[in-house]
């Protein structure tokens, strides 16, 4: 191969890898400091200190609605009837239909979590009242919560894998780039080295 052709083929990858490396970095950019961010919340989370702050309602099934609900189910974990389902909703702007409720001969007990906070509902199956009670922790409660995945649903999680997968995308071009670099700039493998040495050195002198 001749010098022209090596260079053609070295301007080629070189635009490649470039081009790779700023769409990955554009794509992952906000997330990335979303997630670098609470990272550092994450690790003083016992000096960062949240006041729960918690609100309840309380509601009364209509008597239709409540006759649905006389009915005993197939199992303990068994839906919501939809009729309910939409009520509450409506009422409390509760997504009763996607979590599983616990049936018992006196109520109806409804976990319903959430990023930075928690949440349960109960309807008394003799009269019908109905209880929901919110707990809010605060913004860093919740960013945390998204850092970690907890109770954000499954298109949260999918969102994850694909930031996942640009930051290895925006990783990897990276390390080419210094690769395709680092005959003029001797210091690239030596800091390349630094950073994977450090962590190793840490884990083994200091993490027990």
């Amino acid at each position: 191969m001749s010098k022209v052709e090596e260079q053609k083929r070295r301007t080629f990858w070189l635009r490649q890898l470039q081009t790779w490396h700023w769409v990955s970095a554009a794509i992952c950019l906000v997330a990335m400091l979303m997630f670098s961010l609470t990272g550092i919340t994450l690790n003083h989370s016992a000096q960062i200190s949240a006041k729960p702050q918690v609100t309840t309602r309380e509601d009364r099934l209509p008597a239709a609605l409540l006759a649905e609900l006389s009915r005993n189910p197939a199992s303990d974990r068994a839906p919501l009837p939809n009729a309910v389902a939409r009520w509450l909703s409506e009422r409390l702007n509760v997504r009763a239909a996607s979590h599983a409720p616990e049936w018992s001969d006196d109520e109806i007990y409804l976990s319903v979590p959430r990023p930075g906070g928690d949440a349960w509902l109960t309807i008394a199956r003799d009269t019908g009242e109905v209880r929901y009670e919110v707990t809010k922790r605060g913004w860093v409660s919740y960013l945390n919560d998204l850092h970690k995945g907890r109770n954000t649903g499954p298109l949260w999680g999918w969102f994850i894998d694909v930031f996942a997968v640009a930051c290895v995308l925006f990783a990897g071009t990276g390390l080419f780039l210094l690769k395709m670099h680092s005959g003029r700039r001797p210091s690239t493998w030596p800091l390349v080295g630094l950073g994977l040495a450090l962590p190793i050195v840490l884990l083994i002198v200091f993490v027990h």
